[in-house]
């Protein structure tokens, strides 16, 4: 590991998971590295660091975005939210829950980035198709090959949601 120089650092303003913070990042450091080493939110899982498995999805005002392309200073200025944010303390989201109901979380390690591909589809067409869903989620990979208890997690979220 190599220590950055001062100049080679850049302080960003940014709202994660709803609490404003000012800090300095390396220039280079991608966002998912920043929100996992130093932000702590390990939700965040790199698989491909190159934006195609949505491993690393989280929400950027709201859009989501693959944080392994985007870079820290990027976040300046902007909302984050991360998976840890979707549940209230110990109480899951209504999609966090359709996810366990329907075993949509196979080995896991994708399940935070299609939480957050779902969540920003729910925001925006809280009564989705089947169609819908299976097109939202088709920037994340599952290499458990679960993608029909994610898309009836999705499903039976928005029900609950749309209702």
């Amino acid at each position: 590991m190599t220590s950055s120089s001062p100049s080679e650092r850049v302080e960003i303003d940014v709202e994660v998971n709803g609490r404003r913070r000012t800090v300095a990042v390396d220039a280079r450091d991608t966002l998912a590295d920043h929100l996992r080493n130093d932000q702590k939110l390990t939700g965040i899982k790199l698989g491909c660091e190159h934006g195609v498995c949505g491993a690393c999805t989280i929400l950027m005002d709201g859009a989501a975005v693959r944080s392994c392309l985007t870079l820290a200073a990027q976040g300046n200025g902007r909302s984050i939210r991360t998976v840890e944010d979707l549940s209230d303390g110990a109480a899951l989201s209504p999609l966090q829950e359709a996810f366990k109901k329907h075993h949509a979380l196979q080995c896991g390690f994708c399940t935070a980035g299609f939480l957050l591909s779902a969540t920003e589809l729910l925001d925006a067409n809280p009564s989705p198709t089947r169609d819908e869903v299976v097109e939202a989620l088709s920037g994340n990979l599952c290499r458990c090959t679960g993608y029909q208890t994610i898309v009836e997690a999705v499903l039976d979220a928005a029900g609950q949601i749309g209702n």
